[in-house]
């Protein structure tokens, strides 16, 4: 059976590729009020998730990540 992927990308305004770091389902606030973050095109989009990559590994998101990791936990407490 074939199974459906939904795009995790999406194009803005002026056609350029965006795309949402998460954690879970929760976007990660990568600046502020900035959650996604924009390419000139699908060509750059591989560079950009190596970037990201990198930033993480790097333990520049982790800030960002305890913050959604709290909010996720504060919805299991209900």
């Amino acid at each position: 059976m074939p199974k459906r992927i939904r795009e995790w990308w999406f194009k803005n305004e002026l056609g350029k590729v965006c795309f949402c770091v998460k954690y879970g389902s929760r976007p990660l606030e990568l600046a502020k009020d900035k959650h996604s973050v924009e390419v000139g095109n699908p060509a750059e989009l591989v560079k950009a998730l190596e970037l990201v990559k990198s930033a993480v590994e790097a333990g520049e998101l982790d800030a960002q990540i305890e913050l959604a990791s709290g909010a996720v936990r504060k919805g299991f407490g209900r």
